[in-house]
C-alpha cells in the first residue's frame, strides 16, 4: 500500500506456515524432535502405540533411534503429500484465515515458560563453517551425519522444524514485548494443548498484522546493530539446518532461482538465550563395548599428555553399573571447557577400538540407567554457563559436538507447524 513503510527482517522472512486443521487430535499430531531418545527405542514405540493411524508428524519424520535399521525417504514423501492433498495441514490453519507471517509460541515445561517465534530463516545468512555470516553454528558439525538428512530433505514436500535459534537479548527487547502485546490484546491462541510424554503445554498465535510486524522488524534490526556480527546461534537442530544449507547450495548450482525457490529458507524457532526457562544442560557420553578402568586410565594418560593432568573434582564423572564411581577435574586447561579435552580423546579411543560405540544422552538418570545394561561406561559432564556462549562463537570458536543441551530431552521442540517445499 502506498505511504506504508516496507518491512524487512534481518535473516528471516514471513512465510506461509501450515497448521493442522480443526479435526486433528493435536496431542497425537505433535511429536518430539527426531534426534531425541536415540538409545531408548521404547520411547518411540510408546509414541507409535499412542498415535496409531491418526494424523501425526510421526509419519512425516524418521526417528534417529531407527536410522540404523533403515528408513524410507519415499514413504515419508508420500505421507507428506497425503497430508497436503487431504487438507490435514492447511494455510488456513485453525482460525480459518490465511496469509504469510510468523507464529509466536509459548511452551510451558518444568523449567518454566519460554517464548519463541517460528519463522523462515534465509540460508544465505547461515553457514556451519567458521567465519560464517549473521547465523552460525555453536557446535562442530559432523559432516558424516548429513547424508541421511540431505536425502530426506531433497525428497520432502514439507518441512517440520525442530531447529531452535538463540538470540543474545539480555534486555528482552524482541520476543517478550511481542508476547506481552499479544496477551494484552485479549486475542486467544490459534492452538493450545498438552503435549504427549510429559512434554508440557504448547500454545501459539499467528503474527500477521502490520502493527505487530513493524514492532518485530524494528526490534530485530535494533538487535542486529548491537549483535557484533552474530544475530542468531544455532541452539538445537544444527545438523538439520546444515543439511538444509547443503541442499540449497546444490540447488543453486543447478540453477535454482533464489528469488522464488522455497529451499532457500528453513523453518526454525527463535528463542531468547536469556529467558529464565532456557537452561543449559550437559550432554553426557555413553561408551559401550569397553569397561571403566580401561577408558578412565587411557583418558588420564591422554589428559596428561595434553598438559591437563587430572585431579579429584567434579568436572568429569565416570559411571558404571548405575552409579558414579570416579570424579575428576582437569588442571591447566585455561579457558578450554572440559569437553574440549574429553571429546578429542573419545574420538581417538573409538578409532582405536572399532568394537566400541558412543551415544549422547540427555539427563543424568537416563545415562546411569543405561550403564546398567551390558558393557557400558557413562561419562557425566558439568553444564556450561550460557552467558559464555555468544562471546565464544563471536571469537570464531566452535565447541565440540553435543557440548550442551537446552533443557532435558522432554523439553525439546515438538514438531507442529509446517512449511511447503514443493
Amino acid at each position: 500500500m502506498s505511504g506504508k513503510k516496507a518491512l524487512s527482517f534481518p535473516c528471516i522472512r514471513p512465510s506461509e506456515i501450515l497448521l493442522p486443521n480443526s479435526n486433528v487430535d493435536l496431542r497425537k499430531w505433535a511429536v518430539i524432535a527426531c534426534d531425541q531418545y536415540t538409545s531408548q527405542p521404547d520411547y518411540w514405540e510408546r509414541v507409535r502405540a499412542f498415535v496409531g493411524s491418526a494424523p501425526s508428524t510421526l509419519h512425516l519424520i524418521c526417528p534417529e533411534a531407527f536410522l540404523a535399521s533403515g528408513y524410507d525417504a519415499v514413504s515419508i514423501r508420500k505421507a507428506m503429500d497425503a497430508v497436503l492433498d487431504n487438507g490435514t495441514v492447511t494455510p488456513f490453519g485453525i482460525d480459518g484465515t490465511a496469509s504469510d507471517g510468523f507464529v509466536l509460541t509459548e511452551r510451558t515445561t518444568k523449567s518454566g515458560v519460554r517464548t519463541g517465534l517460528v519463522a523462515a530463516l534465509d540460508l544465505e545468512t547461515y553457514d556451519y563453517r567458521p567465519g560464517s555470516p549473521l547465523v552460525r553454528a555453536t557446535e562442530k558439525t559432523v559432516e558424516d551425519r548429513l547424508p541421511p538428512r540431505i536425502r530426506i530433505r531433497k525428497e520432502a514436500s514439507l518441512e517440520l522444524p525442530h531447529i531452535l535459534l538463540l538470540m543474545d537479548d539480555p534486555g528482552k527487547t524482541v520476543l517478550e514485548p511481542l508476547a506481552d502485546a499479544m496477551k494484552q490484546s485479549g486475542r486467544q491462541p490459534d492452538y493450545a494443548f498438552e503435549l504427549m510424554e510429559n512434554g508440557g503445554f504448547l500454545r501459539g498465535w499467528r503474527i500477521r498484522s502490520d502493527e505487530r510486524m513493524a514492532q518485530l522488524s524494528d526490534a530485530l534490526h535494533s538487535l542486529e546493530r548491537r549483535s557484533g556480527g552474530l544475530l542468531f546461534a544455532v541452539g538445537d537442530g544444527n545438523h538439520s539446518l546444515a543439511a538444509a544449507k547443503a541442499v540449497w547450495e546444490e540447488r543453486k548450482k543447478q540453477g535454482a532461482n533464489p528469488e522464488t525457490d522455497p529451499f532457500r529458507y528453513a523453518l526454525a524457532e527463535i528463542v531468547n538465550l536469556h529467558e529464565d526457562a532456557i537452561r543449559f544442560e550437559p550432554i553426557h557420553r555413553l561408551i559401550t563395548g569397553t569397561d571403566k578402568e580401561e577408558l578412565e586410565n587411557k583418558f588420564r594418560l591422554y589428559a596428561a599428555e595434553a598438559g591437563c593432568p587430572v585431579r579429584p573434582g567434579t568436572e568429569i564423572r565416570f559411571a558404571e553399573n548405575g552409579a558414579v564411581t570416579e570424579c575428576l577435574s582437569l588442571q591447566g586447561r585455561g579457558s578450554k571447557l572440559p569437553v574440549q579435552i574429553l571429546q578429542p580423546f573419545l574420538d581417538r579411543f573409538l578409532t582405536e577400538h572399532p568394537g566400541c560405540k558412543i551415544d549422547y544422552i540427555h539427563g543424568e538418570q537416563a545415562l546411569l540407567s543405561l550403564t546398567e545394561k551390558g558393557k557400558a561406561v557413562g561419562i557425566l559432564l558439568e553444564k556450561i554457563r550460557k552467558e559464555d556462549l555468544f562471546p565464544g562463537v563471536r571469537a570464531g570458536g566452535c565447541l565440540p559436538r553435543k557440548t550442551f543441551s537446552m533443557g532435558e530431552a522432554d523439553e525439546k521442540r515438538f514438531y507442529f507447524e509446517c512449511r511447503r517445499l514443493t
